[in-house]
């Protein structure tokens, strides 16, 4: 049975800037919607760049699959969205330190825009361990 979840303003998961839900569980698979950069006290995209980002969207992400109890090692599917495909290679350096265990599998893209003028955008499929 599918399960949608949403979270308030004070659960650290920043607000839905679309349509969606913040998670869908399927079984023993949790889906997480494309997380941004928004600092979710204040809903901004944080300052800085590409590192920045991406550090805030690892953030988001892990307040979204922390109400689960999981971490970023049940990752089984990471898809990462980058606003310019030249930031490749910086953004692989800071994604390594992500995990403790084998890296999940990944696509990564090279994206014309992304919304609210994000340069990162990162969803994942995980694995909830029975």
């Amino acid at each position: 049975m599918r399960e949608t979840f949403n979270f308030p303003a004070d659960s650290g998961v920043p607000p839905q800037v679309g349509p969606f839900s913040h998670a869908t569980r399927w079984g023993d698979m949790l889906f997480v919607t494309g997380q941004m950069p928004t600092d979710p006290r204040t809903g901004k995209i944080v300052a800085g760049g590409l590192i920045e980002q991406s550090l805030q969207v690892k953030k988001n992400l892990e307040a979204v699959i922390a109400h689960f109890g999981l971490t970023l090692d049940d990752s089984l599917m990471v898809r990462v969205y980058l606003e310019s495909f030249d930031d490749y290679d910086k953004f692989n350096a800071c994604y390594r330190t992500w995990f403790t265990k084998a890296l999940p599998s990944r696509t990564c893209v090279g994206v014309h825009g992304l919304a609210v003028g994000a340069l990162v955008e990162i969803d994942l499929i995980l694995g909830i361990p029975k």
